[in-house]
């Protein structure tokens, strides 16, 4: 198992036929906000933070860190791609310590239905097989979030199981290795 933690980081701006997945950049911040504040992006983790308290705690430039991506159109931030390591403490997981690399993503709701989330995670998917060579990718979500489950799909993930977590219940899928 590789740590994210010591994959070559940043690696450089992987480029799809319209997107480039990127490190975060100072002129990122206002996209990063309205991410995590926005109710129609947030209606299935919990609701949408708080804009105040959020602008107060975001640096002026996001946070790089290794598995984080910017979504970037046409120069613009449009959403965001991870991968990070799920918590072993947390249900659901393929393997018995846990640990797996887990694909998030979150787009703008500008963005939504026009297939960037497959694109997106598409080619963090394949990052992923070439820093973490033979690990499973995992991916959760709530049951009810209908088009995640279809994107989910869409990209190779197989339903695990089904859980409840943070009051509702969770789809919870793994991608095997090639």
């Amino acid at each position: 198992m590789t740590d994210l933690g010591t994959v070559a980081w940043p690696p450089a701006p992987i480029r799809t036929e319209r997107l480039v997945l990127r490190e975060p950049e100072a002129r990122d911040r206002a996209a990063v906000i309205e991410l995590f504040t926005s109710p129609e992006v947030c209606a299935y983790l919990g609701g949408p933070r708080s804009r105040e308290e959020f602008e107060q705690v975001v640096p002026e430039t996001p946070s790089r860190r290794p598995g984080f991506f910017v979504v970037d159109l046409d120069g613009t931030m449009i959403g965001s791609v991870t991968l990070d390591r799920r918590d072993p403490n947390r249900p659901g997981h393929v393997r018995p310590k846990g640990l797996e690399p887990e694909l998030s993503y979150l787009l703008l709701p500008h963005a939504w239905g026009r297939g960037y989330a497959t694109e997106a995670c598409t080619a963090a998917l394949d990052w992923s097989a070439a820093a973490l060579p033979g690990e499973p990718v995992v991916l959760c979500t709530q049951s009810a979030n209908t088009a995640s489950h279809r994107l989910a799909t869409r990209l190779g993930f197989t339903e695990v199981e089904r859980f409840e977590e943070f009051g509702a219940e969770q789809w919870f899928g793994v991608r095997l290795p090639a």
